[in-house]
């Protein structure tokens, strides 16, 4: 079967990891990156190609030549569009357009990109309802649900990624009345670095590096969308905290029957060095959240934090990598989806 010939809409942090872990993946065989859709010139888009201030210098070479970045040695075709139907998805072969802009979220504006030409989407962040696409898909946990014609499907968020197979473990094992989620967050580009009218949320016009911000999340109904048994009984707030990268949730839940810190451990030890590990890395070590950064896992449980109070009230701290490890997990699910599409690709 020949390589899904990739597109990249919007060239940010995550689009410029989806490249970089790619190249580092099992699946660059199968997944070939041909074009890039970005409004910034491309002498920046091939100076931060190279140079990653979170993640370091590209391991291989980046050139320019003409219009297209050339990646170790493959070409790829650089637009600078600001809607779907500006590029010509169908003239460039592609079979995968990879949104990574974060500006489509419903139906209508996501089937403009099919319109323009884009044979199938996979989204970097949720859809506004799970009507919005076909299919929400957290890698290890739902990706066999793919059958190969869905045309829009999301990679829900870092965060979704990052809890749901813990909570998918724990509910089956000890189960699961209610969960409380806390997301420590690192800064993003939605923050302004001084006091500025960057945002609508208040609390977003503030400096980003002086203050831990609280911010809105989606968290609960992203958990929901993923795990149904648990709705109703899922709450979540985030907090924006002045880090550059790797973030962390602070996780309460109320088990279902009585547990102890040694039992939860030793299950979620089990599963990162069994079937999920992948997904999921286990470490008592005595770590800071920057051991943590260019690490592929959705979350990384930190067993010396596990605490109990009483018989039912455990608390977990899982560290995750929002860039890194979200990328990876965009691969992974591109990968899968390649594998289920059993017809020559549009």
């Amino acid at each position: 079967m020949k390589p899904l010939r990739l597109a990249i809409n919007g060239y940010g942090r995550i689009g410029r990891c989806f490249l970089r872990a790619l190249h580092e993946s099992p699946c660059r065989n199968e997944l070939q990156v041909v074009a890039i859709n970005e409004p910034a010139e491309l002498e920046s888009i091939t100076y931060l190609t190279r140079f990653d201030s979170t993640h370091g210098r590209f391991p291989w070479s980046v050139e320019r030549l003409g219009q297209n970045l050339i990646v170790d040695g493959e070409s790829i075709a650089v637009s600078h569009a600001t809607t779907p139907e500006a590029v010509d998805w169908r003239g460039l072969g592609i079979d995968l357009v990879v949104e990574c802009s974060g500006r489509y979220s419903t139906r209508a504006e996501l089937e403009r990109f099919l319109a323009a030409g884009c044979p199938r989407l996979l989204l970097s962040h949720p859809a506004n309802s799970a009507a919005d696409v076909d299919a929400t898909i957290v890698y290890g946990i739902n990706h066999e649900s793919l059958a190969g014609g869905e045309k829009l499907v999301s990679n829900a968020s870092c965060t979704t990624n990052a809890v749901v197979p813990v909570l998918d473990l724990l509910a089956r094992e000890i189960g699961v009345d209610h969960v409380l989620l806390t997301t420590l967050h690192s800064v993003m580009n939605d923050q302004p670095l001084a006091d500025g009218y960057h945002h609508a949320d208040l609390r977003r016009t503030r400096s980003a590096m002086q203050s831990i911000i609280p911010v809105s999340t989606g968290l609960a109904r992203g958990v929901e969308r993923l795990l149904p048994q648990l709705a109703g009984r899922v709450q979540a707030k985030a907090i924006r905290v002045p880090t550059p990268n790797v973030s962390a949730i602070d996780m309460v839940i109320d088990a279902a029957r009585p547990v102890t810190a040694t039992e939860v451990n030793k299950l979620l030890a089990a599963a990162a060095a069994g079937p999920w590990r992948k997904l999921l890395a286990y470490t008592a070590d005595p770590h800071a959240s920057v051991d943590f950064n260019h690490d592929p896992h959705s979350a990384i449980i930190d067993g010396s934090q596990t605490r109990l109070a009483g018989e039912h009230l455990l608390n977990l701290l899982l560290w995750f990598d929002n860039e890194w490890g979200f990328a990876n997990r965009m691969i992974d699910v591109a990968c899968h989806w390649r594998s289920k599409i059993t017809h020559e690709p549009l």
